[in-house]
């Protein structure tokens, strides 16, 4: 790999969020015709009976010709979200005396049973 190849991998800015068991990476990278564009990576760290972990990641490349409809959709999304829920967090994570619905929690176990084409294993950042 050339070092001009090498130059392209490289992040130009870098932001870390951890949020529990998730970390948020957001990463500036440059493209071959040398512009600028983002990347926001989702990892979330598993743990097994044995001990071992491993990381779950996702992650979307940001263009951009397309921050301007991005920012719009996700802020409308997180408006709705507190003003029909408020800021108030509401999980069973949060609070013990959390109950689950039941159409909620057949919607839930059919997720994870059937998994998702997203989940992809990665080595840790």
């Amino acid at each position: 790999m050339s070092e001009r190849d090498l130059m392209d991998q490289e992040e130009i800015h870098s932001k870390v969020l951890r949020a529990g068991r998730r970390t948020y990476f957001f990463d500036v990278r440059s493209t071959k015709a040398g512009d600028y564009y983002l990347t926001i990576t989702e990892s979330k760290k598993f743990t097994h009976d044995d001990g071992s972990f491993h990381y779950k990641k996702h992650k979307i490349y940001l263009y951009k010709e397309d921050f301007d409809a991005f920012k719009e959709n996700v802020e409308e999304m997180m408006d709705f979200i507190i003003n029909e829920k408020g800021e108030e967090v509401i999980s069973e994570r949060h609070q013990k005396d959390f109950k689950k619905e039941e159409s909620e929690t057949s919607i839930l176990d059919e997720e994870t049973t059937t998994g998702s084409f997203t989940d992809v294993n990665f080595e840790d950042i």
